[in-house]
């Protein structure tokens, strides 16, 4: 049980460290099983002059001389925003094809792989928020071209979602979080598990704190900081429904008040944001719930 709790704590504070070989030993399944791919796969590389919903299927596009993964379904309705799923640490595009597959029968929706993820090529070397913001806008020039664009991010993905957000008002008509990373986890962290704790927990902390310094696949460092406001667009945060960060022993409670409170603010992101805990999810809300979070992105793309 306390391998387990250590194990699912991780994932969600960690960002999702599956693959990181951080967790060896723990005996514990991190991730569900990748979801299938989307349908009609091209792997041509690409310039980034194409014209926006030039393709449907998954292809490497350059970026500053990097390639990075991309893939789009669903045809674009007039006027209507492109969603842009993004995965969590530790992820990539295929963990969210089912979600992709299911939002594209009413929507325009892409994903891509981050630098250091996934079928992307490697970052070349330490990247901040905003170096990965700057890929973000180049795949968003791609596949979006002038058209306004919804944030759909788990975990990581919901946290550089938040970051970019308010940076680019004239993008961003909505976004939504799937148990984001809380703008203050390394804080949290900090707080709840002291420097004098031992065992499964002093373990967590280090580990946590190695990563959000940038031990990462994506070398993505996640300083905290302040939230800032998006301006008055639809934002729907969605946190899991299973208090599993209450089972890490002694500081477990802790942990799931801090990961409760760090996603309520997110709020500041506008003042149309709302919080809903999903019913029997854990961290992989897409995947535990897949309708409710495909609702939930629909309504936000008809309401922006």
């Amino acid at each position: 049980m306390i391998r387990k709790a250590k194990a699912a704590a991780l994932t969600a504070l960690c960002c999702t460290v599956a693959g990181t070989g951080l967790l060896a030993g723990t005996g514990a399944t991190l991730a569900h099983a990748n979801s299938s791919t989307p349908a009609a796969t091209s792997q041509a590389a690409s310039s980034t002059t194409a014209p926006a919903a030039s393709f449907t299927g998954t292809k490497k596009i350059d970026v500053d001389g990097r390639a990075v993964n991309v893939s789009c379904s669903g045809r674009p309705g007039r006027g209507e925003p492109v969603v842009m799923l993004l995965h969590g640490g530790g992820d990539s595009l295929e963990k969210m094809a089912g979600l992709q597959k299911r939002l594209a029968a009413k929507d325009r929706v892409c994903s891509y792989d981050r630098l250091g993820a996934g079928a992307s090529d490697q970052p070349p070397g330490p990247q901040t928020i905003a170096d990965s913001g700057e890929v973000l806008t180049a795949v968003l020039d791609h596949v979006a071209g002038d058209s306004p664009v919804v944030l759909a991010g788990h975990s990581l993905g919901g946290l550089l979602a938040a970051r970019y957000a308010p940076d680019h008002r004239d993008r961003v008509d909505g976004v939504v979080l799937m148990d984001a990373t809380s703008p203050t986890q390394s804080a949290d962290v900090v707080r709840e598990i002291p420097e004098t704790a031992t065992g499964p927990a002093a373990e967590m902390r280090d580990q946590f704190l190695a990563i959000a310094g940038g031990g990462n696949p994506e070398r993505l460092t996640l300083p905290d900081g302040d939230v800032r406001c998006a301006g008055d667009i639809p934002v729907e945060i969605l946190r899991h429904g299973q208090r599993y960060l209450a089972e890490v022993p002694e500081y477990g409670p802790g942990l799931e008040r801090a990961w409760t409170a760090g996603q309520h603010k997110w709020r500041a992101l506008s003042p149309d944001s709302h919080v809903t805990a999903v019913r029997d999810s854990g961290h992989y809300i897409y995947l535990d719930a897949p309708a409710l979070t495909a609702k939930t992105i629909h309504h936000v793309t008809k309401t922006a």
